[in-house]
């Protein structure tokens, strides 16, 4: 989303914050179709900060001993994780 990438410091978690700054940004004259990108750009950051949050706790996981991050099953590793989990280049072991 350009708007996204050229406007990124305006941005934030907060959806009323958000639909602030897109009118700061943009001319949009549709109040639903404000509300859907400022929505979705809310939606995005929130994600994009879970998943870093979530990057440097298998990271720290990673440091401490092996009984504490050792992942015991790959059938444990729910589907959200198995991306971060890749990206952190964690194998899952099986027993």
């Amino acid at each position: 989303m350009l708007v996204l990438e050229n406007n990124r410091q305006d941005f934030g978690v907060d959806f009323q914050e958000n639909k602030k700054s897109l009118n700061n940004v943009s001319t949009i004259r549709s109040k639903s179709l404000k509300n859907q990108i400022a929505g979705y750009i809310t939606r995005f950051i929130k994600k994009e900060i879970r998943l870093e949050s979530e990057k440097e706790e298998l990271i720290e996981n990673q440091e401490k001993p092996e009984e504490d991050a050792e992942i015991t099953s790959a059938d444990n590793v729910s589907a959200d994780v198995e991306p971060i989990v890749e990206t952190v280049k964690l194998k899952p072991t099986t027993k």
